[in-house]
């Protein structure tokens, strides 16, 4: 399959050097993920296009999830392909906000894509609507935002995430064994199967660390997160309490945590 990469001027803290966009070119030209609104993205994306088949128009648009840098660019794609075809996973109360005809996904979809066909997975736990999509010829995954090459995904309950879905989406990637990822930042993923596995180590780790200081003294959310990720500076630092809260509820619906009125301690 060919994947040519066309990553946004968006680069952040959160984002990296930018999100990755996917042109898949062949019998379906399709994008994978629409992450800017300026003409200057949707140029690229057509320059890409054009080269590698002229005259061709884009045929469809896959967005992994309802996060701005993953769909902010699917009206200006629109307007330029008055016929492409803009699909996800049903997630009404965001997608209404996108003035756009959308064709819904379900999980276990094949789509026809570039010369090849996506199994649509859906892999909550980052965003409640979040998909990645397996060629399964290739092995090839495209995995949004559940994994980043070189670092880790932010989990904020107050956007939908769900720290216990998200280690199930992670699970589920195990068993479908791809072979290479291009993830929504950063490079692609040529060892899949440990990074995987790094990622679940690194959770349940994190979940361990929290416990003792439950178990240590408590506190709250703020003061928990300073212990916890003392390492991190004020830029990142609303991002590593949602983090936090994410563990903290998964511990609480298993009856490892309980929130109290000045904060968290243990269960029992």
């Amino acid at each position: 399959m060919r994947v040519i990469p066309i990553t946004g001027t968006n680069a952040g803290p959160m984002t990296g050097r930018g999100t990755n966009a996917y042109l898949l070119p062949g019998g379906h030209p399709t994008l994978i993920d629409a992450p800017e609104a300026s003409d200057a993205f949707v140029d690229r994306v057509a320059e890409a296009l054009d080269t590698e088949q002229p005259g061709t128009p884009l045929s469809q648009v896959l967005i992994t999830h309802f996060h701005h840098d993953h769909i902010d660019g699917v009206e200006a794609l629109a307007k330029r392909w008055p016929g492409v075809k803009i699909a996800k996973l049903p997630f009404p109360e965001q997608d209404a906000k996108h003035d756009v005809t959308w064709t819904p996904l379900k999980d276990g979809e094949l789509v026809a894509a570039g010369d090849g066909t996506l199994w649509t997975l859906h892999t909550p736990g980052h965003a409640p609507d979040h998909v990645a999509f397996l060629e399964m010829r290739s092995s090839i995954l495209f995995c949004g935002d559940l994994l980043v090459n070189g670092g880790t995904v932010a989990i904020n309950p107050s956007a939908g995430g769900d720290l216990a879905l998200y280690l199930k989406s992670l699970r589920r990637l195990l068993e479908d064994q791809p072979r290479r990822i291009y993830p929504g930042h950063g490079p692609p993923v040529d060892n899949p199967g440990a990074l995987i596995r790094a990622y679940i180590t690194h959770r349940l780790g994190r979940e361990t660390q929290i416990l003792d200081e439950l178990a240590k003294a408590g506190g709250t959310e703020d003061e928990l997160t300073a212990r916890v990720y003392p390492e991190v500076g004020p830029e990142l630092r609303a991002t590593a309490r949602e983090n936090l809260r994410a563990h903290l509820l998964k511990l609480a619906a298993e009856g490892r945590a309980r929130e109290t009125d000045g904060g968290w301690a243990p269960a029992s």
